[in-house]
């Protein structure tokens, strides 16, 4: 996602490809006055600019200062009318509300009948697209017209407006309840974390019983199912049950699979399915089931029928990428895993202006973990670094965190440690301001600080008892997350058995695959 402090007009501008700006110049001087309009000027002006220069444009006359703001909004809004006629970022919805939209014309000219032809192909469409809020706007115009006008269209027409209208009020009322549900789960996610305690998940389960008794799935429809399944996925989510999380995540990819034109309708929920889908099964260590989903999430996106545009395509590289680091990771190939990293650079700095900065710092820690496995301990140190670097930016603790003993794991592995103790200490102190801080997070920061202390003799003994510890510490359900981010423990029995990482983590995923 763009920074937001970057102008939005510019950004908009940046993103459009050569031949949306050539269809934007046509569509602009399509009736040959436009030639020399001032937000044609400003748009050939911001097109040259590297950075938003706002001296730049006043310096070229374009525009006072006092009338750029409304200049800069009349262009926007041109380029906006521009894209919405270009056929390759038509989708379904666009298409119905363009119908609507033209009956909603013809009904104000008085030609009633053909108002209601149009509206009534648009709810057909709308209802085999299980696009309800749709579909209820166009029949309020049809009740709109049909009692104003006597069509005499059809016997009963009163009773059947009626009894549509009906339905869709309870399909609408059921996906409003089931997406607030969701939100509310997410937001939770997003405010205070996981669940890491009892209580914690007492006020998520009241949070989801409440919402949810309301509703009978065997009244659901596509919509609704595709809102009940996410709701569940956020729910073990947050209580960290990753064989719930795992089973409804992939009834909500499978959906899609039932309904295979839902792919085209809803692309983004397909997509989002399929990652929460993709990262449970590399938390859970279940490498056969990762790469079967991740065959057909490859070829259904990178098919001809799949829907191509800029915010899909970041979003579908999004979770290919993430999916194939995790699964060299979880096979211990890390420096087959490493020759990724340039090309994730490459494609993801593309769509840098799509992408929340989130997104960014995951990939860094995923390319830090990388390296690290394949011994490259300087670039793991520099990734977490562009993790810690980053400005404007909440980020999660539990990620900062991770990212600083990746560092810690790094110095003591390469030698280079001149600065450990200072870094150690930082990170202690960050520790203890955390606001979402368990025994664990602070029983591993112990632990390095004194790491650098110990003699060779006393190291490995050391590695054993931090390895034993963690053990029972991952025991309890609410430090699952915490132990699954960058994979500590694989490291330590590794250095309490004197074995190569990828050894534990080769073996670790053999069993799993038995």
């Amino acid at each position: 996602m763009a920074d937001l402090q970057k102008d939005f007009l510019f950004v908009l501008i940046k993103s459009l490809s050569t031949s949306e700006k050539r269809q934007f110049k046509l569509y602009v001087n399509r009736l040959g006055i436009n030639a020399d309009a001032k937000f044609l000027l400003l748009f050939s002006e911001m097109e040259k600019m590297t950075e938003y220069n706002e001296e730049q444009i006043l310096n070229k006359k374009i525009s006072t200062k006092k009338q750029l703001s409304n200049l800069k909004a009349h262009l926007y809004k041109q380029i906006l009318v521009s894209l919405r006629m270009n056929p390759s970022l038509q989708n379904n919805r666009i298409q119905i509300r363009e119908q609507l939209d033209f009956a909603t014309i013809l009904y104000q000219k008085g030609l009633h009948r053909q108002a209601l032809k149009i509206l009534d192909k648009a709810k057909s469409t709308a209802l085999e697209l299980d696009e309800k809020t749709l579909a209820l706007d166009i029949i309020d115009l049809e009740k709109v017209i049909e009692s104003q006008y006597i069509t005499r269209s059809m016997t009963g027409r009163a009773d059947e407006l009626i009894e549509q209208s009906h339905q869709l009020s309870i399909q609408n009322t059921y996906s409003t309840e089931l997406s607030n549900l969701s939100l509310k789960l997410y937001s939770e996610m997003l405010t205070n974390g996981y669940a890491k305690n009892e209580e914690d998940k007492s006020n998520i389960q009241k949070i989801f019983n409440q919402q949810i008794k309301k509703i009978s799935f065997n009244q659901l429809n596509f919509r609704g199912k595709l809102w009940y399944f996410k709701a569940h996925v956020w729910k073990h989510l947050l209580l960290q049950d990753y064989g719930q999380a795992f089973r409804y995540s992939q009834k909500w990819v499978e959906l899609f699979y039932e309904h295979p034109e839902m792919i085209h309708n809803h692309p983004v929920w397909y997509i989002k399915g399929n990652n929460n889908l993709m990262k449970i099964l590399f938390l859970t260590v279940q490498v056969d089931k990762l790469e079967y989903w991740f065959e057909k999430f490859k070829k259904e996106t990178q098919s001809n029928h799949f829907i191509h545009n800029d915010n899909l395509h970041s979003l579908a590289l999004l979770t290919l990428y993430n999916t194939l680091m995790n699964i060299h990771f979880i096979k211990g190939e890390f420096f087959l895993g490493t020759k990724l990293i340039h090309e994730v650079e490459v494609k993801m700095e593309k769509h840098r202006d799509k992408i929340d900065e989130h997104h960014f710092q995951i990939l860094y820690l995923k390319m830090a973990s990388l390296c690290f496995g394949a011994k490259k301990y300087h670039e793991a140190i520099h990734y977490c670094r562009k993790i810690l670097e980053t400005k404007n930016l909440h980020v999660q603790e539990d990620l900062l965190f991770h990212t600083r003993i990746l560092i810690l794991m790094s110095m003591f592995e390469s030698g280079i440690d001149e600065d450990y103790d200072q870094f150690a200490q930082a990170s202690s102190k960050f520790v203890n301001k955390m606001k979402n801080l368990l025994d664990v997070h602070q029983y591993i920061i112990k632990f390095f600080i004194q790491l650098n202390s110990l003699t060779s003799g006393d190291l490995i003994a050391a590695f054993k008892n931090f390895h034993q510890q963690l053990s029972q510490y991952d025991e309890n359900p609410y430090n699952k997350r915490t132990l699954l981010y960058i994979d500590i423990q694989s490291w330590t029995l590794a250095k309490a058995t004197q074995q190569d990482v990828t050894e534990i983590i080769a073996k670790k995923t053999k069993i799993k695959k038995q």
